[in-house]
């Protein structure tokens, strides 16, 4: 997602001498090609992730469309603050970007976990936050939050995601995209979690289960009418995110279905569990850990089902 996310800003930034990229002091092999041939809108601000979000807000002031970039928790809970009153209070033209959500960095510790990330930026009024769930998902919300007037966060993941799309007629900031149609149960997805949730499905298929599946690209604004529309015609909505369930993208999914007059489904929220991981290891092991890999997904619904 990252070299996507760098390549499209590359071309955008080409058509837009207006566009920023500010980086804290990392990725340097991934933004190599922009700085190489836009060296007049980069920046380096050094591990320094404060004074970065409150300079791109100044910059942002002055007209300027600014993308900050980092890794896991540096552009976001390190400068939470920042963000609520530089960025988003002003409605300044920040685009905040993290790569590695979830357990990406999962070998570094707790500390480079970003599980919190999408609670924490989703609560802050008027931002936008997007956590596209493979390539042609990053690239479409690169080029949307480019265009869009105020602060937004992009979610990446770190590299190697499938492809889900070949591509995205009519890609909206706030719409969920349908993979295919199902019955019973939806499942929803946010972010680069999807080849798990993907995967999860094949494996219901297999026990004769044929859920709805559904990517959300983007959490704030969430798409009300998709979740309607199965809260009220199917017995599950279940929802997967590598993140922590309180506050994130299912949080956002129970906020809408606890408003409906007319609800038929059970949800189920799958992420990690209020809790943060003492443990370490690769991305696909903490996932299993934590019950968000392809056969714990899978294992979670036909539990919830068999026991209704």
């Amino acid at each position: 997602m990252r070299d996507t996310f760098v390549k499209t800003l590359i071309e955008l930034a080409k058509k837009d001498k207006n566009i920023e990229l500010v980086t804290g002091d990392l990725g340097f092999g991934v933004l190599k090609p922009y700085w190489e041939q836009l060296p007049e809108q980069f920046i380096n601000a050094g591990i320094a992730e404060q004074n970065m979000t409150t300079m791109a807000a100044g910059m942002a002031l002055e007209g300027k469309t600014v993308f900050t970039y980092s890794i896991g928790n540096f552009p976001t809970i390190r400068c939470l603050e920042q963000i609520r009153n530089d960025c988003a209070y002003h409605n300044a033209n920040v685009k905040i970007v993290c790569v590695g959500g979830g357990f990406v960095y999962g070998s570094l510790g707790m500390s480079h976990h970003a599980t919190e990330d999408l609670a924490l930026l989703r609560a802050l009024p008027g931002v936008v936050v997007m956590a596209p769930g493979d390539l042609v998902e990053a690239e479409c919300a690169t080029k949307a939050i480019a265009e869009y007037p105020g602060t937004c966060y992009l979610r990446l993941g770190r590299g190697g995601e499938k492809r889900i799309h070949d591509k995205i007629e009519n890609f909206q900031i706030g719409k969920a995209i349908k993979i295919n149609d199902g019955e019973k149960v939806a499942l929803f997805s946010a972010g680069a979690i999807f080849d798990e949730v993907q995967e999860a499905c094949k494996l219901l298929n297999e026990e004769g289960i044929n859920p709805a599946l559904y990517t959300f690209p983007t959490i704030k604004p969430i798409d009300k009418y998709v979740i309607e529309k199965y809260a009220s015609e199917f017995d599950y909505v279940v929802t997967v995110e590598e993140h922590n369930i309180v506050g994130g993208f299912g949080g956002a999914v129970s906020e809408v279905m606890a408003e409906m007059k007319n609800k038929k489904a059970q949800l189920i929220r799958i992420g990690l569990n209020d809790i943060y991981s003492s443990i370490v290891g690769s991305q696909k092991y903490l996932r299993d850990q934590y019950g968000m890999s392809a056969k714990k997904i899978a294992q979670r619904v036909m539990d919830v089902m068999k026991n209704d």
